[in-house]
């Protein structure tokens, strides 16, 4: 089922690489489409995902699903090999919980933190270090969230590995610490020495570039 599947993504978004990283851990085939979302999109971008029109996009068999979750669900329900998921009814249900609060609470009060401005910052990180404060008691010991194994919690996580430390390297603001969050910390680090998921991180160096200029405008 591998066959005819296409990934149109930017290569510093995290939430495109979490669909390139599923098919990764799953070992499914795809063809790689890179999209200019700043400054060119394609019309079969537009095309696919007419609402949004923003990637990830995921075309099976000419069939395009949009939003980067929605595509691990189907990626998931597609290719049972190495699930992301756990078989457990109520298991599943309290990753997709853990799901749900990285991407409506966790990812934009880290993203709030980091790029506030100075007046409003020390609220900002505090709500954030509260949002990971209860993001790192859901590893209770596990070195990833899916236990010894990458599973859908972590690769909705990704965001806070390359790319919330190059954010941090760029504005000099700390919200994420080996200090601050021990365990959570921890899992950056294993997350990204895993040979599946080293292969599909962007250089850090060009992504430091992108987030320079990117505050620069």
């Amino acid at each position: 089922m591998g066959e005819e599947v296409q990934v149109f993504g930017f290569w510093a978004s995290p939430y495109s690489h979490r669909v390139e990283l599923a098919l990764s851990l799953k070992g499914v085939p795809y063809e790689y489409i890179e999209e200019n979302i700043l400054k060119n999109k394609s019309d079969l971008l537009l095309k696919y995902n007419p609402i949004h029109k923003k990637v990830p996009v995921f075309l099976h068999k000419g069939k395009p699903i949009v939003e980067s979750i929605v595509i691990l669900e189907y990626i998931e329900e597609t290719w049972k090999v190495n699930p992301i998921l756990p078989q457990s009814p109520y298991d599943k249900a309290i990753d997709r919980f853990w799901i749900k609060f990285i991407d409506d609470k966790c990812l934009p009060a880290v993203r709030k933190a980091t790029f506030s401005p100075e007046n409003e910052r020390e609220t900002a990180v505090e709500e954030a270090c509260e949002c990971l404060k209860m993001l790192e008691s859901a590893l209770n010991g596990k070195r990833f969230f899916g236990g010894d194994a990458i599973g859908m919690v972590d690769i909705a996580a990704n965001f806070l590995t390359i790319w919330l430390r190059t954010i941090q390297e760029a504005t000099g603001l700390e919200v994420l610490s080996v200090e601050k969050f021990p365990d959570l910390f921890k899992w950056t680090d294993d997350f990204i020495s895993c040979s599946v998921v080293k292969e599909s991180l962007p250089s850090t160096d060009k992504l430091l570039s992108f987030v320079k200029a990117s505050l620069s405008q």
